[in-house]
């Protein structure tokens, strides 16, 4: 006995993926402070592409010995403000796991002046730093931390500058 046909498919969820500027609004639940994340800035040279590049690097506190994560982070840019939301943890395919924490490079040419960064987790919150690049003293400077005003923001997330990991061409 044959089966009827169907009128109309059935539609499977699909898993909720919040979109980045609803993120940029969400309030975030009530927690305590506690560090997450280090988001560094540094100067590094391409020696294959021959190019200069200014890296923020997102990298977690803690560190993972069974598998090597990488970060997963959506980037906007607004003129001179950049908002990172970090979306998760990504496992990398390495052959030979290494205690190390989850990082993530991203990479942007010629920031030139003063500079917003935020870095925005999941659940809304948001911790900012005002930098100040230039590229011909070769300097990075970190002018201000700070947590916007926003109810229940709280800090996870430090500011520096990795002036150990800098690199310029020959």
């Amino acid at each position: 006995m044959p089966l009827r046909k169907p009128q109309d498919i059935p539609k499977i969820p699909k898993a909720r993926k919040k979109k980045a500027h609803t993120l940029l609004n969400a309030i975030p639940s009530k927690k305590p402070d506690k560090l997450e994340y280090i988001c560094k800035a540094y100067y590094m040279y391409d020696s294959k592409l021959k190019r200069q590049y200014c890296v923020f690097a997102i990298e977690t506190i803690v560190e993972f010995t069974s598998f090597a994560y990488e970060i997963s982070v959506e980037v906007i840019r607004e003129k001179n403000i950049f908002y990172f939301i970090v979306t998760g943890l990504k496992a990398k395919m390495d052959a030979v796991p290494t205690v190390q924490p989850a990082r993530k490079d991203l990479l942007f040419e010629d920031l030139i002046g003063e500079y917003t960064v935020n870095v925005v987790k999941q659940d809304g919150a948001i911790n900012s730093a005002d930098y100040k690049f230039n590229i011909y003293k070769k300097e990075i400077i970190l002018q201000k931390e700070y947590r916007p005003k926003k109810k229940n923001n709280r800090l996870f997330c430090e500011f520096k500058i990795a002036e150990e990991e800098f690199s310029f061409a020959p």
